[in-house]
């Protein structure tokens, strides 16, 4: 073999096949993710992290503490702070006393931030539909199905 060709195979071992897939993921979600971001801000003069909380608090109809919230989100409690006061000084988001814990409360989503949470997540889901239109519904939930796989690898989720 030439030393081009061993460039060649070595370029396409399955450890360098598996690190040009690991780049494609990255770009394809950032670019994604930039595009959510320009819609949310274009479109709602919001932003991704307040509609990832209220996501996240639109799937817990009882509400959440902060550090549940945190936790859900995988971020700070920090990074959530600020979002969760300014959505409650806007009505779309209000505290609640955890019966027999003073320093502890709920954060829940109000009518108000339920109705923009749905208007958001409408608009939300056909941005999605637009950008991975190009996909089946068949390779989309094959594609999620691997996915899912791979995430319950790396965190031994063997069940």
């Amino acid at each position: 073999m030439t030393r081009n060709n061993l460039q060649d195979a070595a370029d396409t071992s399955p450890s360098k096949e598996r690190l040009r897939l690991w780049l494609r993921f990255l770009k394809a979600s950032r670019a994604v993710e930039s595009q959510l971001r320009a819609n949310l801000r274009k479109e709602f003069s919001s932003t991704l992290p307040r509609f990832d909380v209220m996501a996240a608090l639109s799937r817990y109809g009882d509400g959440l503490k902060m550090s549940q919230l945190s936790g859900v989100l995988r971020v700070s409690n920090g990074n959530v702070t600020g979002i969760v006061d300014r959505l409650a000084e806007e009505g779309c988001i209000v505290r609640v006393a955890v019966p027999g814990d003073r320093r502890a409360s709920l954060v829940r989503l109000t009518r108000k931030g339920r109705e923009e949470f749905d208007r958001q997540a409408k608009a939300h889901e056909a941005w999605i539909n637009d950008m991975l239109g190009d996909f089946s519904a068949q390779e989309a939930s094959d594609i999620a199905q691997r996915l899912e796989q791979m995430e319950k690898s790396l965190h031994g989720d063997d069940d």
